[in-house]
């Protein structure tokens, strides 16, 4: 996994409060293998008719190149499909920026690599008016826990051990691993003072 150190890049203002999962990825498009992408089908319902035609959803306009989304509350509500997290990655989303969000949705995003941060109602309904107004990249720190557009910076919230993976790039073994040292010390010291609770080997 890549690691998250800061990204600045183009924001879509999704406006959107209580988005899940069923609407991030529908389950028809869950057959599809991973390596054909699922970028076209994030959103897909918001964004197109039956007939596959546009409706000129916000993802479609200005915004198709955004790699960070904001939202309202509440996002990736629903079920606990990953495949949410791979439809925003491969549609190029990095970072999404809400009040707040499913645990398991978010729990997903960042073992994909995907900044979920949290910030207040308020700073989200001055990033989402911003946006609608200015053509400015948005910059998110996850070192310092900053976001900012122009003159207007706050703060976000992410789970510290969250924010440990992304900085550092790691997965959940990579979490284990990062203590190898003091388990083998552990291992050796035990092993020396209680040598019948290890198996015998031959």
């Amino acid at each position: 996994m890549d690691k998250f150190t800061t990204l600045s890049a183009p924001a879509c203002p999704l406006g959107l409060e209580n988005v899940d999962t069923d609407q991030l990825i529908p389950a028809r498009f869950m057959s599809r293998p991973r390596s054909a992408g699922y970028g076209r089908f994030l959103l897909h319902d918001l964004r197109f008719d039956e007939a596959g035609t546009s409706k000129g959803f916000v993802l479609d306009t200005r915004y198709s190149t955004a790699k960070i989304m904001v939202a309202r509350r509440n996002f990736g509500t629903g079920s606990s499909r990953e495949a949410a997290v791979y439809a925003l990655w491969d549609f190029g989303i990095r970072c999404v920026i809400a009040p707040s969000f499913g645990d398991i949705f978010a729990s997903n995003a960042v073992k994909n690599g995907l900044l979920p941060a949290t910030v207040t109602p308020e700073d989200a309904e001055a990033l989402l008016q911003r946006l609608g107004e200015v053509d400015q990249p948005i910059t998110v720190d996850l070192e310092a826990q900053t976001i900012t557009s122009g003159n207007f910076q706050c703060g976000f919230v992410i789970d510290p051990v969250r924010r440990l993976q992304l900085l550092n790039g790691w997965d959940d073994l990579d979490l284990t691993r990062r203590h190898t040292d003091e388990i083998a010390t552990f291992r050796a010291a035990r092993l020396g003072a209680e040598p019948w609770v290890m198996p015998v080997t031959e």
